[in-house]
């Protein structure tokens, strides 16, 4: 049987602890977080950063004692904005149906929904710091820079081209120009794919990457920097970084390392408590944390 990451959990504020029962293969649910039913305050947002929200939310919800509880959905973009248009989500065999406070995704994706009625603006957030190369731990193919994926022996995993479009443009367009640097083969992509040595994500990159690279399905995956170093942190024993510009503890995206942005707004009028969120999210206490975790404030670049 395949072996599954162990992730930890990802509570936020005063969620009560509860009888565990799930199965990495079959019964498990880790992006969807806290209790939608008794949850006074409901955050949608891009995956990507799951990690800097579930602290600053819970950091959040100790400071404001009369906060029962958060929910708050760490998918791709996709399923939150389907979520949100259709007013709730076929989990497995679960229903949930929640309208969320605060949305934080994407500048692209918010204006869509500026554009059919959900939100009225939204406002820069964070800033990712380019994008990496995951490994398994003492890198045994010795893969140093973007150009060695061309080799024959290397898999490569990437998010799906239509199921997480922003995520595989930055990655897909980052590639295309350190590999084209060293390699004239701008279709490099397209022939590893013909070769059987690419493998996509089927919905949920930033937990199937670092599971297809640890169970040897690829040699290598192309994710946010943030993303890597959250990886090796959690799970030191099975993961090194291979930067793209810079080094492992100080990123320099090289030019052509795409750089993407963040931003947040609010559903409505984002209820008693979207307002307070939103602004603690953009304080330098929050972003103090999102810089721990390998971002910056895009309010400040």
């Amino acid at each position: 049987m395949k072996s599954h990451l162990e992730w930890p959990e990802e509570k936020a504020g005063r969620s009560r602890d509860f009888f565990q029962w799930s199965h990495p293969g079959s019964n498990i649910c880790l992006d969807f977080h806290g209790d939608p039913v008794k949850a006074q305050l409901i955050v949608f947002s891009d995956g990507n950063h799951h990690m800097a929200l579930r602290e600053c939310l819970d950091l959040f919800a100790h400071q404001n004692e009369n906060l029962s509880d958060i929910f708050y959905v760490t998918t791709p973009p996709g399923p939150i904005v389907n979520m949100l248009k259709t007013g709730g989500l076929q989990l497995g065999n679960l229903s949930i149906n929640v309208k969320p406070h605060v949305f934080i995704s994407p500048p692209n994706i918010l204006d869509g929904l500026i554009n059919e009625g959900f939100m009225s603006e939204h406002i820069p957030f964070v800033q990712n710091r380019g994008n990496v190369l995951l490994v398994k731990k003492g890198n045994p193919k010795h893969i140093s820079e973007a150009a060695d994926i061309l080799a024959e022996n290397i898999r490569l995993f990437m998010s799906h081209p239509d199921k997480e479009k922003a995520s595989y443009s930055a990655y897909y367009n980052t590639l295309k120009v350190l590999v084209s640097e060293q390699n004239t083969n701008t279709e490099f992509l397209q022939d590893k794919i013909s070769r059987g040595q690419v493998v996509f994500g089927e919905y949920i990159h930033h937990r199937e990457a670092p599971q297809a690279v640890a169970d040897g399905s690829v040699d290598v995956a192309i994710v946010f920097y943030h993303l890597a170093l959250r990886y090796v942190r959690i799970f030191p024993d099975n993961f090194d970084i291979v930067p793209l510009g810079g080094s492992v503890n100080a990123p320099i995206p090289l030019p052509g390392n795409i750089v993407g942005e963040t931003s947040i707004g609010l559903i409505g009028d984002g209820g008693v408590w979207g307002s307070k969120l939103l602004k603690f999210l953009i304080s330098n206490e929050a972003m103090e944390i999102y810089e721990n975790h390998g971002l910056r404030s895009s309010l400040t670049m």
